[in-house]
């Protein structure tokens, strides 16, 4: 990848888990100085609020599209920037584990960033998903342990690199076995199973009768 071919802003948006982690440590230490609400409310805000209002301030102004475009390029990827504002997550899964073990606050927690959630749904704690704001999930699903869910996919394409961008969504009553991985732009249908360790493809569509390999 020639970095003469990267957008400045794809540049600076680079720099925003640094910021994060950044303002993560200076809560701390306010924290460890001066013990109390205020620092401990803003420790909190920091590792969780402030990665939420950031992506949803980028969404406002250069929201994620469904579909195809070039990673290599002048053009500014919103997927990519998105991507950055949740790699803190994805580096440091802990922070979203805890979330799964009250009933309701991982599906609140997807809400906020943008993902159609049902009611009843069970996130067992290894649940991965990249993808906070592109994600549709009935009522009742069930996922498996380390089962996951991305909403891109990138493959090389004419000496570029081609990026798929889909909704994941799965139907109500459900079941994603452990170890299953969904695709961008995949469909599990209401009532269907997805075997353990099933590698859903994307934009495959899953029914009630299917027995993906």
């Amino acid at each position: 990848m020639s970095p003469a071919k990267i957008s400045v802003r794809g540049y600076l948006v680079s720099g925003v888990p640094a910021f994060f982690l950044a303002s993560w440590g200076v809560a701390f230490g306010f924290l460890l100085l001066s013990p109390g609400i205020l620092s401990l409310l803003t420790l909190i805000f920091t590792v969780y609020g402030l990665p939420l209002i950031t992506y949803r301030l980028h969404q406002a102004l250069w929201p994620v599209e469904e579909g195809l475009s070039k990673m290599i390029g002048p053009d500014y990827s919103p997927w990519h920037g998105t991507h950055q504002i949740q790699l803190v997550y994805i580096a440091f899964p802990a922070l979203e584990t805890w979330l799964k073990l009250v009933p309701g606050l991982y599906s609140s927690w997807l809400r906020l960033w943008g993902s159609e959630i049902g009611r009843g749904v069970y996130w067992t704690p290894g649940v991965e998903i990249l993808d906070r704001g592109l994600v549709v999930v009935g009522d009742g699903v069930l996922f498996g342990h380390r089962s996951g869910m991305a909403a891109h996919v990138i493959t090389p394409r004419d000496g570029n690199l081609s990026l798929l961008v889909a909704k994941v969504r799965v139907g109500s009553g459900s079941f994603v076995g452990a170890g299953c991985y969904l695709g961008p732009g995949c469909v599990i249908e209401p009532g269907a199973m997805v075997p353990a360790g099933t590698n859903v493809r994307p934009k495959q569509i899953v029914t009630r009768q299917d027995k993906p390999s």
